[in-house]
């Protein structure tokens, strides 16, 4: 699956509308705060929301960046999988 990438956002779309996406803001030229993910009703339970987390998480990497998980979801992912400690901005 390949995520799109917009405006600070990664995301699934069809017929032209996001379906799922994860959303942040850029602090300064290190840190990107994670500020809200998002799966419509009709994709939920495929575990979409994780594969943004996952995928934002990379990018940070990718980039060079640490991140402020802000948005609960996150949050709640960063709190309980070590596999993000090398980009989480505690």
């Amino acid at each position: 699956m390949q995520f799109l990438e917009e405006s600070n956002r990664l995301y699934l779309e069809e017929d032209g509308k996001a379906y799922a996406e994860i959303t942040w803001s850029n602090a300064g030229e290190t840190v990107m705060i994670v500020d809200h993910t998002f799966v419509d009703d009709a994709h939920r339970g495929q575990g979409l929301a994780q594969q943004l987390v996952e995928a934002v998480a990379d990018k940070a990497r990718a980039d060079g960046k640490k991140i402020m998980p802000l948005c609960p979801f996150a949050k709640k992912e960063f709190e309980t999988k070590s596999m993000y400690e090398d980009v989480w901005k505690k």
